[in-house]
């Protein structure tokens, strides 16, 4: 609050100082960012990185614990270019999970978890075909989908997916989607990370891959 007072009338706390603030990053050292709706006239103070920004002005306020802030969604195109890739795509990862609509410029591969991510990253390295992301397929959401194969893939955490509950629900969702067509394969935290062979293997058979 105090860098933001200090720079001014129309100043907001912004890029990764914002990413922090509004839980997208973790906190971190180093200079406080700061956007101000000018390309003139401030100056820089001690601890301060000022962003002069005319495309503030005439834009709503937000704020965030009382500090002025640059919106959820300016806030995740700011920091593009500003911090490595796969931090941002974290970052948007979380924004979209809160609820935030981010621009056409945000780039994000649908992922909502590690363990997703982890999952993509084991296609592309086993050259299995990119799916369709976190896909609504009637009343559920598919965590992964190749619709004209007809293959389903849902990833799980133990502790996510444990209880009565939710093995209920997990059943309930692989009769639905076989139903309409799709043969659900279903890997673990430990398979994705500790057996991506054998994972690998599995899916380039089940969809009609040579091996």
């Amino acid at each position: 609050m105090a860098a933001v007072l200090a720079c001014g009338e129309g100043a907001l706390l912004s890029h990764v100082s914002a990413a922090s603030l509004w839980g997208f990053l973790r906190p971190s050292p180093g200079l406080i960012h700061v956007s101000v709706p000018t390309y003139s006239g401030l100056r820089g103070h001690t601890g301060v990185r000022l962003h002069r920004c005319a495309s503030l002005l005439g834009r709503p306020l937000h704020g965030r614990r009382g500090i002025p802030v640059t919106s959820a969604a300016r806030t995740i195109e700011d920091i593009e270019g500003v911090l490595p890739a796969w931090l941002v795509r974290q970052a948007a990862r979380k924004a979209e999970i809160a609820g935030v609509r981010l621009g056409p410029k945000v780039k994000t591969d649908g992922a909502r978890s590690d363990l997703e991510r982890d999952f993509l990253r084991l296609c592309r390295r086993f050259g299995v075909p990119a799916p369709e992301v976190n896909v609504k397929v009637g009343r559920w959401t598919v965590d992964f989908l190749w619709p004209r194969q007809g293959i389903a893939v849902e990833t799980d955490f133990y502790g996510y997916h444990r209880g009565r509950v939710a093995f209920r629900d997990d059943r309930a969702r692989d009769l639905g989607l076989r139903r309409r067509g799709f043969a659900v394969h279903r890997f673990s935290e430990e398979q994705v990370n500790e057996q991506p062979e054998a994972v690998a293997r599995d899916l380039r058979e089940a969809l009609g891959l040579a091996s």
